[in-house]
């Protein structure tokens, strides 16, 4: 099955912020799911950089190197900025880290405490804060913290699946 690519990816408004609730369900499941698709897998498979891309440590590690990229988003609407922060689109954050130095479980806790962190934010917000609006930089489409949050959950899922496929390229040859 052909993944679309992250950058060409497009995403909804989402007028109804009651969905939020299940957003955040999902938002706060990623650890674990984290933990249940890694759970078994031999190191070498952790560190296995399949087809060139990313090895499961460093999908992982990228994972929590984005979480400060979330919160300060979160930020930039609650304070009223116009624009969210950019992001580093090169991931130079990943790309200098040497995940696959750090021991799994590490990597799984930072993760969990940081997206921890950002579920605890996310929940605080009031109803006004939650209608603040503010320009994707990269997309140019506005967003509210309903939609930062879709966005971070069908990221969270874009690299689960990119785990699940190195996974099952795995499987199917050995």
């Amino acid at each position: 099955m052909k993944r679309t690519e992250w950058f060409k990816r497009t995403f909804p408004v989402i007028e109804d912020n009651g969905l939020l609730p299940s957003i955040i369900e999902r938002l706060c499941g990623t650890p674990a799911r984290v933990e249940e698709i890694i759970g078994t897998l031999d190191t070498d498979l952790l560190t296995l950089k399949d087809e060139g891309k990313w090895s499961i440590k460093e999908e992982i590690g990228h994972l929590g190197d984005m979480e400060p990229l979330w919160s300060g988003r979160t930020d930039d609407l609650v304070h009223g900025e116009t624009e969210l922060r950019v992001a580093d689109l090169s991931n130079q954050t990943t790309h200098n880290a040497d995940h696959n130095s750090t021991k799994t479980i590490v990597l799984l806790q930072r993760f969990r405490e940081q997206r921890e962190a950002f579920v605890k934010k996310l929940s605080a917000l009031t109803d006004e804060q939650l209608e603040k609006t503010a320009l994707h930089p990269r997309l140019k489409t506005p967003m509210r913290i309903i939609d930062l949050a879709y966005f971070v959950a069908e990221h969270d899922d874009h690299h689960l699946s990119r785990v699940r496929v190195v996974i099952d390229n795995h499987v199917q040859h050995h």
